[in-house]
């Protein structure tokens, strides 16, 4: 088992859940049964948790009681008119395991999903390229479009509501069945109907299978660098430092740095991108569980671009490692903040890898910024507040983008 420490964006993924929605709940019920399974064979010995009893789930007893949970197993083998296997029932109790906290950031996935989510951490996924969540009363909410996706072509913006999945109301469904509906084979169509305020669209989207770069430059007039960050992934940090070398070389006299629907990713990798801007040993974010600090990141030197007047630019897609890179910037006094309030994730997830290719995602804390704010559900509040006027993000009407350049010219 390997471990991976992430913030993680809200995942668009595909995930189990093909049974009937009884059968469904009646496996998540089997929880506890599952605990007893794993602790019968031992295999849950193999398994070495990363953090320390001071910060593990408190209140629970020391073992569970599983004699009613296994009465509903029983009940379940004996009567069910359908065909069950062994492989479905724990897969089905794994995921309810990780569901029962009620924390929607905390996931399993089995061998395949995690292969699935991982590709798209990394930018490499077939479908249209959204980041979906849902919300408390359930409505499937477009998070963000990933910058270059069929997605963001089609217009899709941050806050998004699908009403319509190819003419079937989403009332009801859950995130699982939407993203199995939306996503297809490359080249197929999706028709999405979206509520956007009061206004309801119909848009057709051609999926594709997607690799993006998650760092894209250019020099602006004036001998401005932008830097655009799609994704927090496994590139981000080389091609960042790429982009900030050649900033360098270029002696640009000021930066963009376009965090825009930038759904988030790997903390590593927000943690380099600040240091390209915050000194050594300036505080990036804590990680706290309630009100104890488990650990306070700091910048880790290479900090080439210091002193170089720099504009980042969010919106209500700009989310996690977005935040943390935002608010690291931010609040060292290294950058301005143009925009619209941020999204607002503010915890932070651990990757634990099993060893038949499974993982679980899981909430182990929440972030702070280095001015102790706590992000989650709040956002960030930009020093200056440019609305979108629902252009498109890059482009020559582009209202933000403009606001930041007027800004450097004045620095």
């Amino acid at each position: 088992m390997g471990l991976t420490h992430i913030v993680i964006r809200i995942p668009f993924k595909k995930r189990l859940s093909k049974h009937k929605f009884a059968l469904s709940m009646i496996i998540v019920a089997l929880v506890a049964f599952g605990i007893g399974i794993f602790v019968g064979s031992g295999r849950l010995a193999a398994i070495r948790f990363p953090w320390n009893k001071n910060i593990v789930a408190t209140g629970l007893p020391a073992t569970l009681n599983y004699s009613s949970v296994n009465q509903v197993y029983q009940a379940l083998k004996n009567n069910y008119d359908g065909k069950l296997t062994e492989t479905q029932l724990l897969n089905g109790i794994k995921e309810g395991l990780a569901a029962a906290p009620g924390d929607p950031y905390t996931e399993y996935f089995t061998p395949r999903q995690a292969k699935e989510f991982n590709n798209e951490l990394n930018n490499t996924f077939s479908g249209i390229g959204a980041e979906l969540s849902q919300t408390s009363s359930g409505e499937i909410e477009i998070i963000a479009p990933i910058k270059g996706t069929p997605a963001a072509s089609a217009g899709l913006q941050p806050h998004d509501i699908i009403v319509g999945i190819n003419g079937k109301s989403t009332t009801g469904m859950n995130i699982d069945t939407a993203v199995n509906e939306i996503r297809g084979r490359a080249g197929t169509k999706v028709v999405l109907t979206i509520l956007r305020g009061s206004q309801t669209l119909n848009l057709t989207i051609t999926r594709e299978d997607i690799t993006v770069p998650s760092v894209m430059t250019k020099i602006l007039p004036g001998n401005i660098g932008y830097m655009s960050i799609s994704t927090f992934a496994n590139d981000t940090s080389s091609l960042a430092e790429q982009a900030a070398q050649q900033f360098k070389n270029d002696h640009v006299k000021g930066i963009i740095l376009d965090l825009r629907s930038d759904p988030g990713g790997l903390l590593s990798a927000a943690i380099n991108v600040s240091s390209l801007w915050v000194t050594p040993n300036q505080e990036i974010l804590q990680e706290r569980r309630g009100n104890k600090i488990l650990q306070t990141y700091y910048a880790e030197g290479g900090d080439i671009l210091h002193g170089i007047p720099t504009v980042v630019l969010i919106n209500g897609g700009s989310a996690s490692a977005s935040e943390i890179t935002t608010g690291a910037l931010h609040d060292n006094h290294d950058a301005y903040v143009i925009g619209t309030k941020s999204f607002g994730k503010g915890v932070v997830q651990q990757l634990i890898n099993f060893k038949d290719g499974a993982e679980l995602k899981v909430t182990v804390a929440s972030w702070y910024r280095p001015d102790g704010q706590d992000i989650e559900h709040k956002g960030i509040i930009p020093d200056k507040i440019v609305q979108d006027k629902g252009t498109d993000l890059q482009s020559a009407n582009d209202p933000q983008l403009k606001a930041a350049e007027a800004y450097l010219a004045k620095h």
